[in-house]
C-alpha cells in the first residue's frame, strides 16, 4: 500500500494527496514490487534504502548516501490471535529526502495510524527533521504503552496461578518474556541510533529540535529500565510459578487421596458381605445381621458412620 499526504503550511491539517508533491509524506505498508519500482524511479531513490526496512531481520542504523537519509528503527506490534497474545519488533523506516520523506513498514501499526488521523499535534510535512524526530518520540511512547500492558498481564497470570495446576500459566509466562526479550534488543538498538542522531549533523536541527530528540533518549531510557525491571519480575515468577504449581498439584492428590480412603470403608464392609464362604469357629455360618430383615439398613448406616468418623479424623490430619 502506497499514501500520500502533505500539509501546506503552518496551522493546515494533514491532507491525503493523490500523486505525489514537493514536501510530501509517503507512507509506504508492505509494499509491492510495482510500486517500490515506481518510487524508485519517480524519486531517484536507490534501491536498498526502499527495500532494506522490509527486511524483518533489518537491525535498527542510520544510513546516508547521495543526499539519501535513512534511519530505521524497532517498533512494537501486539500479535493478537485466538490463542495467544505476543508481543514482537519489526523494522520502521524513515527515509528523508531533499524534497520528501517516507516512512517504510511490513505491517500497519497505531504509531503511523495516530499521524495519518492527526492525532499528533504540529504536524507538517515539510519540516522533515521535525517530522521524523516526533515519529521516534511515538515509537519510544509505544513501547512505554505496551511494557505497561506486559505488567498487567503478569498480574492476570500471578492471580490465574493460585488456583492453576497445568501449564497454561506457564506458557502465557513465556511468551510475555519472549516479548521483553525483543523489546529488550530493540530498545537497546534504538538507543543506539538516537544517541548518534544527536551527534550527527546531517539532519539540521534547531534548538526546538534538538529538545525533542533529548526527550525521546530519555523515553527511550525509561522504557529499558522498565523492560529491564519487567525481565526481572518475570524471571523471578518463573522460578516459583514450578513450585506453585507442583504444590497446587499435591494439593488435589491429597484431597483424592482422602477421598478415596473414605470411600474405601463401604466398600471393605460391603466386601465382607459378599464373601460366599462359612465363619470359622461360629455355629451361624452368616455375618451378624445377615438374618435380620433390617440388616441392609443396618450394614448402610454402620457404613456412613465410619466413613464419617474417618473423613473426621483425616480432616483434622489436614488431608481435606
Amino acid at each position: 500500500m502506497m499514501e500520500f499526504f502533505v500539509t501546506r503550511s503552518i496551522g493546515d491539517p494533514l491532507e491525503k494527496i493523490d500523486v505525489i508533491e514537493k514536501k510530501a509524506w509517503i507512507n509506504l505498508v508492505n509494499p509491492t514490487e510495482e510500486e517500490l519500482n515506481y518510487l524508485q524511479e519517480t524519486l531517484d531513490i536507490l534501491p536498498n534504502f526502499l527495500r532494506d526496512p522490509l527486511d524483518e531481520e533489518e537491525r535498527p542504523r542510520i544510513d546516508i548516501e547521495d543526499d539519501q537519509k535513512l534511519i530505521i528503527v524497532d517498533i512494537p506490534v501486539v500479535c493478537d490471535d485466538e490463542e495467544t497474545l505476543r508481543f514482537e519488533t519489526i523494522p520502521l523506516g524513515i527515509l528523508v529526502l531533499d524534497e520528501h520523506i517516507l516512512t517504510i513498514c511490513l505491517k500497519e501499526t497505531p504509531i503511523i495510524e495516530d499521524f495519518k488521523d492527526g492525532k499528533v499535534k504540529d504536524l507538517y510535512t515539510f519540516m522533515k527533521t521535525r517530522f521524523t524526530l516526533q515519529i521516534l518520540h511515538s515509537v519510544a511512547t509505544a513501547y512505554l504503552k505496551d511494557l505497561k500492558h506486559i505488567d498487567k498481564k503478569t498480574e492476570a497470570i500471578e492471580k490465574n496461578l493460585h488456583k492453576s495446576t497445568g501449564n497454561e500459566e506457564v506458557f502465557r509466562q513465556l511468551e510475555l518474556e519472549k516479548g521483553l526479550v525483543f523489546f529488550r534488543t530493540s530498545l537497546k538498538s534504538n538507543e543506539i541510533v538516537m544517541e548518534k542522531l544527536l551527534r550527527w549533523k546531517h539532519l539540521r536541527m534547531y534548538e526546538e529540535d534538538q529538545d525533542l530528540l533529548e526527550d525521546v533518549i530519555i523515553e527511550n531510557k525509561q522504557a529499558i529500565e522498565m523492560a529491564n525491571i519487567y525481565s526481572s519480575i518475570l524471571n523471578s515468577m518463573m522460578n516459583a510459578f514450578a513450585s506453585i504449581i507442583s504444590n497446587n498439584l499435591n494439593i488435589v492428590m491429597k484431597f483424592l487421596t482422602a477421598i478415596t480412603v473414605v470411600l474405601s470403608v463401604p466398600t471393605i464392609i460391603s466386601s465382607f458381605y459378599g464373601m460366599n464362604v462359612p465363619l470359622p469357629f461360629a455355629e451361624d455360618a452368616s455375618l451378624p445381621f445377615a438374618q435380620n430383615p433390617f440388616g441392609f439398613l443396618f450394614i448402610v448406616v454402620v457404613s456412613i458412620v465410619v466413613s464419617l468418623i474417618t473423613a473426621i479424623l483425616l480432616l483434622k490430619k489436614g488431608m481435606f
